[in-house]
């Protein structure tokens, strides 16, 4: 069953400037989409989620990091959270056709002020990535193939290494990746390249 996966991101500090600096870091590790390049959209959401949006802005084509930063620059707060969306190239199994090919895929990114939804960041993280469904990388619903098995590891490689880079080059100094069932995605994942002998 499709479970929502996530990647959250604490930072040694996240107060004021800071907030947007480590989202041009993590926004600058994504391997944007070759079709859809840059951050697309950017929201700035006051106090909580119950709180109507103060400002959306969509962008086509796509801009870079610090472009999309500098546009919510003017709304800094620590009691607000700044959403970021973006598009990488996945692989997916087309329907009614044999080679499997790219596609963008949304990554949602979320930025959290301190005070943001009562502090929520300290345990939803100060950075929050939405990667939609787990489907990109488990793919459950196609025969495991030669091709299958390469395009879905090639889909987790991507996931692995844009993990890695965010603690490497962002400077977070912790990070959790989930799903919204609590799943263990690892062992989905044994689980489903696991061929049957």
């Amino acid at each position: 069953m499709a479970d929502s996966l996530y990647l959250s991101l604490w930072f040694p500090s996240f107060d004021g400037p800071e907030i947007l600096t480590r989202t041009v870091s993590v926004l600058r590790q994504l391997p944007f989409s070759a079709t859809r390049d840059g951050v697309n959209y950017v929201a700035v959401q006051p106090v909580s989620w119950s709180e109507p949006t103060i400002f959306e802005q969509r962008f086509r084509p796509g801009v870079s990091p610090e472009i999309a930063v500098a546009g919510v620059a003017e709304f800094l707060h620590d009691d607000y959270a700044y959403v970021f969306e973006a598009y990488w190239d996945l692989w997916t199994p087309p329907d009614n056709a044999e080679n499997w090919v790219l596609e963008p895929a949304l990554v949602r990114l979320t930025a959290h002020g301190a005070e943001f939804e009562e502090g929520a960041a300290e345990q939803i993280g100060h950075i929050q990535i939405d990667f939609g469904l787990d489907t990109w990388f488990l793919h459950e619903e196609v025969e495991l193939t030669g091709a299958a098995e390469r395009n879905i590891r090639s889909n987790v490689q991507k996931l692995v290494e844009f993990t890695a880079n965010v603690e490497k080059n962002a400077g977070a100094t912790g990070r959790l990746l989930w799903s919204e069932s609590e799943e263990n995605l690892a062992q989905k994942l044994i689980n489903r390249l696991q061929r049957v002998q």
